[in-house]
């Protein structure tokens, strides 16, 4: 460290194969930011004992290991050291040769005089140590006087990086209240300085901002708490000022800062209190139950989990009426409806409300502070509402018996105001629950009476909902379910269970079983059904036991049955219960005569079989022929209608052209096609059209012909059709229905005229029938058969 101290012997001695090397230190050399020590290196050859004696050659001198400081600011290229060896006789003949890291570009070599120097500055932190060879040759013949050796050019460190922090700001926490030397956080800083070589990197901590509240290890940087009992509600946040200097902390060393936030951390320290010891809510006395009616608010100074409070009722008043739960959103005490509250009945309420934290620390539950909890009074006033009518139950149960007369006493309902006022009810039944209108009440006493007969065979119960209204306030009502049990009244008579299919075996013998009965009773009698049966004891065929469980066998009376003398039986079964009054009805049982094998085993029933069996052949064959013959005749009759039915050949003989009905078998639509005909012309003949042609088909003819009008009186048609009219209502052999007459009436409004031979002074062989054709499709048969039998004629 000082520059001008004594120079001090270095000697060691490192064994490398056969080569002991010395090392003494030869001198100083002076350069501007100090000394360079330089060292001479003999080289010796150390015989083996392997037996021979070796012969020491001489060996010349040689740099092995040169230092140099780092951070040169001169101007001048820094000197590193020399080169020399004994073959070098300072004729100029020995050439110094250098290799390896950094030659030519870092260091340059004088290769006469093997000066070494450095031609920039270098820094430790980048690169601590460089490794050379250097040889010695011959200028003249390029000849290796010195073989190639590895040295070491050693960078020495200086003072010159400053501490660093891993971050310029931390960050930590510690709980508040903790006691002093509690640790909060280490903070750490590095220095690229040789932690090697002197004090440049020796570091020192201390605290430059955040005292008195922190300190902080000078040697390994952790931060404590210096103060006790710092509270977080009276100071959360520190900022910490952390300084780390080299050089052991001495004056001229490099220093690094870094900020520390520290935080204190909630502790459960801080009781719960309410600001207001006294608080005032009130209500509608129609509140529901569970309804909140108000909150109330206590204060902590801690945050989170530590503010969380519960709320409670300590007064036997309160808690009976009113419950209060926490609002874990707002810490706010809801206090709610326990019970339905009435204000004719009180109408205030005072008691008290406290207040604890949900966790405690037991740290401080005994601290001199005061308890962990506070109290506070409420008091809540009730305020009056219009309330609707309370009914004294709620449901009602009734019970009437069944077979009761109209206008029978049921049962009585009450309801009153609950109101100071006790204003007037009035009762209704909903009749949307009484369909049938069975129930009637009166509307001011609430007595129940019944409008029918009730059968509890139909309904054992019956529902009904009653409405008590306020006279004066008819939107003030109250409903309550009325439920009617119908009792029951021994009214009906006991029957067969089910319907029997009996039979009795032909080869029966006395006393055998051959059914067992039983009986229902729709009603219901207190100690259950008994029911007795019976059968007329003058009964020669069948009697009957009673089994005394409600049920009863059929025996038979005699032995041996006969399905010719009688294949049914009739059995009267009268069926008692043991209610009050006795109810008894007859069921009949019906006991068929069956064919049965050995065994019992029913064959046949059938009557017709018997029958079959007991008729001879022929009288069967005589039988199936009668049927045949009433077949025959049927299947003949039939034939003769439908032949009478045909119709005659409209026109036997061609010959025959005398006035007659032709048939053109032209089907019309019926009375519901409107498009064949206009049957408005019929009604009324004077808006005929003339041009009107049937609307149902395609005209044949490309123009039509034309008619004239008919006459505008047609007082002929008119008397007509009244004379047949008349003829048909006073004929006496006219059928007693509906008929249709057709008259075949020719007016006098048609262009054919009469198309009678009767009236033709022509024979036949001098009319000409062409005209026909222009007449319309209607004539066009006609117009055929005529004119068509001219041109046979005159071919």
């Amino acid at each position: 460290e000082n520059q001008y101290d004594c120079l001090k012997s270095i000697s060691c001695l490192c064994y490398l194969s056969n080569v002991s090397m010395f090392f003494f230190f030869t001198g100083i050399n002076k350069g501007s930011k100090g000394r360079r020590l330089q060292c001479l290196i003999w080289l010796h050859f150390i015989p083996k004992d392997d037996g021979r004696i070796l012969q020491r050659s001489k060996r010349g001198w040689m740099w092995n290991q040169f230092f140099l400081l780092e951070e040169y600011t001169g101007n001048d290229n820094q000197y590193v050291g020399k080169l020399h060896s004994n073959m070098d006789r300072g004729d100029g003949n020995v050439k110094y040769i250098l290799t390896g890291d950094g030659v030519g570009s870092l260091f340059l070599i004088d290769e006469n005089s093997g000066d070494i120097h450095a031609t920039k500055r270098l820094d430790r932190e980048e690169r601590a140590i460089y490794t050379l060879h250097a040889k010695v040759v011959d200028k003249r013949t390029n000849e290796t006087l010195e073989a190639d050796t590895e040295f070491n050019i050693k960078i020495h460190d200086i003072n010159d990086n400053e501490p660093k922090f891993s971050k310029d700001l931390y960050f930590a926490s510690v709980p508040e209240m903790s006691d002093v030397g509690t640790s909060v956080i280490q903070v750490t800083a590095t220095d690229a300085d040789d932690q090697t070589y002197g004090n440049s990197a020796k570091l020192v901590y201390s605290i430059l901002q955040g005292q008195p509240y922190f300190s902080v290890d000078s040697d390994n940087g952790t931060i404590r708490t210096a103060l006790p009992n710092m509270d977080r509600e009276t100071k959360e946040n520190y900022q910490v000022v952390i300084q780390a200097k080299d050089m052991a902390g001495q004056m001229g060393g490099l220093s690094g800062t870094t900020t520390v936030s520290i935080t204190l951390s909630d502790e459960n320290d801080s009781p719960p209190r309410f600001a207001n010891h006294t608080f005032r809510l009130s209500t509608l006395e129609s509140a529901e139950v569970g309804a909140a009616i108000g909150r109330i608010k206590a204060n902590d100074a801690d945050v989170g989990r530590n503010a969380e409070m519960q709320y409670s009722i300590v007064d036997r008043n309160g808690q009976d009426m009113f419950t209060i739960i926490s609002d874990q959103n707002t810490q706010e005490g809801v206090i709610r409806v326990k019970k339905q509250l009435d204000y004719e009945k009180q109408r205030t309420y005072s008691f008290k409300v406290e207040v604890t934290n949900t966790y405690l620390d037991p740290r401080f539950m005994y601290s001199p502070n005061p308890p962990f909890k506070d109290d506070a009074m409420v008091r809540v006033t009730i305020e009056d509402v219009d309330e609707p009518p309370v009914f004294s139950r709620n449901p009602y149960i009734i019970e009437v018996h069944e077979d009761t007369a109209a206008g029978s006493f049921v049962g009585v309902v009450s309801a009153r105001d609950p109101d100071a006022d006790n204003n007037p009810v009035k009762y209704s039944i909903d009749r949307h629950t009484d369909l049938e209108r069975l129930f009637n009440i009166d509307s001011v006493n609430g007595t129940i009476t019944t409008l029918k007969g009730l059968d509890r065979e139909m309904s054992k119960w019956h529902n009904i909902s009653v409405v008590a209204t306020e006279i004066s306030n008819p939107r003030q009502t109250t409903r309550v379910p009325v439920f009617i049990r119908v009792l029951d009244v021994n009214d009906n008579a006991p029957e067969f269970a089910m319907y029997y299919e009996t039979f009795v075996c032909e080869n029966v013998q006395s006393g055998q079983l051959i059914q067992t009965i039983s009986a229902v009773d729709t009603d219901e009698p207190l100690v259950g059904h008994k029911f007795v049966f019976s059968i007329s004891s003058s009964n020669p065929n069948f009697t009957i036991v009673d089994n005394e469980d409600n049920t009863a066998r059929i025996l038979t009376r005699r032995a041996g049955f006969s399905r010719r003398e009688m294949n049914t039986y009739l059995l009267p079964v009268v069926i008692s219960d043991n209610d009050y009054p006795i109810q008894s009805s007859t069921s009949t049982l019906t006991v068929n005569v069956c064919a049965c094998d050995s065994r019992g085993n029913m064959q046949s029933c059938n009557t017709e079989a018997l029958l079959s069996a007991g008729l001879s052949t022929g009288a069967l064959v005589a039988i199936l022929l009668c049927v045949i013959i009433l077949l025959m005749i049927v299947v003949l009759f039939a034939a003769l209608r439908r032949q009478q039915r045909k119709k005659e050949p409209l026109i036997i003989s061609k010959e025959d052209v005398r006035d007659n009905v032709v048939s053109y078998n032209d089907e019309g639509g019926g009375e519901e096609d409107t498009q064949a005909f206009d049957i408005g012309t019929l009604r009324n003949p004077e808006v005929m059209d003339a041009n009107k042609l049937r609307r149902d088909i395609i005209p044949e003819m490309l123009f039509p012909f034309q008619r004239t009008s008919p006459i505008k009186d047609n007082a002929d048609v008119r008397e007509f059709i009244h004379g047949r009219l008349h003829e048909n209502d006073s004929d006496p052999t006219a059928p007693p229905y509906d008929s249709l007459a057709t008259y075949a009436y020719e007016g006098s409004g048609s262009l054919a005229e009469s198309l009678s031979s009767l009236e033709s002074g022509c024979v036949e062989g001098d009319q000409e029938y062409d005209y026909l054709s222009n007449w319309g499709p209607p004539f066009k048969k006609l117009a055929d058969m005529y004119i068509g039998k001219d041109m046979v004629r005159e071919t």
